[in-house]
């Protein structure tokens, strides 16, 4: 697998190096000696805040410093991400990094204040986070076919709810894979879909798990899909979307932690350690499937190549749907 290399060489010259780089070196060698801060670029109580946390807590206890979560929603995560980007890279802020700003961006956005593939290092992917076809449990549709059906009988009435970049071209390889032509209606956040769905404002939502598991639950939501290739435990009788009639549609969104690009490679390996025997333990596993993550604690060179082999996906799709950057 193909290495990123990040960071500077630095040469050795005149003797003088040694006293200027024994300081640096203590510095990593002891990390940390001080609070992390651990950005999140979404509003509190997503799945992205909520690994994040989940995070946060771990690094805290084996690494012996706070690690204070830091939510800086905006511009379609651009803010946060941008302020992780141009920070010191010593390994004392991170970034909870889903595929959104990480792949969609890239793929949706002609400009970016920020190069998801040369502005950080991947240190290790947390979990995936495949998503629910869902639909407002009012609407006589009780399948994925039934919806196919609905949708291309009512093309004046329908349309999906689009809180983020993945929803959108999960929903669009979706209309790609089934013929049909759902409208859009753009959301701040997931929840605020959940609540549009609920209220019949909107006829689809492919989203992630946490907002809507709670209304699945109650009845008041009805879960077509699950876009992974098993089907959720949570939700034993909701098919995958191979199952469903639709495979190539599986989706899901990598959560994980990056770092400014330059942090040194002492620090990753260090985060990377932690998060990887984390997402092994049985406390950890369970609380991650309760909201629909599939754990997973990647290396940062496996976190690299899975951002990579995304953006080419999504870049296809985008072009299929004759999307363009924006």
């Amino acid at each position: 697998m193909k290495r990123w290399t990040f960071g500077a060489i630095f040469l050795a010259v005149a003797g003088g190096f040694g006293a200027v780089a024994q300081p640096q070196d203590d510095a990593v060698k002891n990390y940390p000696q001080r609070p992390i801060k651990m950005i999140v670029p979404y509003a509190p109580g997503g799945g992205t805040d909520i690994l994040g946390r989940v995070a946060a807590k771990e690094l805290s206890e084996v690494l012996g410093q706070p690690v204070v979560v830091e939510n800086r929603p905006g511009g379609a995560a651009i803010v946060g991400t941008e302020a992780v980007a141009r920070s010191n890279p010593d390994g004392y802020t991170l970034l909870v990094a889903p595929s959104g700003p990480l792949v969609m961006n890239p793929v949706l956005r002609k400009s970016l204040p920020y190069n998801s593939q040369t502005d950080f290092v991947p240190v290790s992917i947390i979990g995936r986070l495949p998503l629910l076809i869902t639909v407002n449990a009012s609407l006589p549709v009780k399948s994925v076919k039934e919806l196919i059906d609905y949708a291309k009988a009512n093309p004046d009435k329908i349309n999906y709810a689009s809180s983020a970049p993945l929803f959108q071209l999960a929903t669009e390889l979706f209309k790609q894979k089934s013929g049909t032509n759902f409208e859009p209606v753009p959301y701040k956040s997931s929840a605020e879909s959940a609540t549009a769905l609920l209220g019949g404002q909107v006829t689809l939502a492919i989203s992630d798990v946490p907002p809507v598991v709670g209304l699945i639950k109650d009845g008041k939501l009805r879960a077509l899909a699950y876009t992974d290739t098993q089907r959720n435990s949570e939700f034993p009788d909701v098919p995958t979307v191979a199952e469903a009639g639709l495979p190539g549609t599986e989706v899901a969104t990598l959560v994980g932690i990056v770092a400014p690009a330059g942090t040194p490679d002492a620090i990753i390996k260090k985060l990377q350690n932690v998060l990887m025997a984390m997402v092994k333990k049985p406390e950890v596993r369970e609380r991650l499937k309760i909201i629909g993550v599939e754990p997973v604690g990647s290396t940062s060179e496996e976190f690299a190549a899975a951002i990579k082999a995304d953006i080419a996906r999504w870049e296809d799709v985008a072009r299929r749907a004759n999307i363009e950057k924006q």
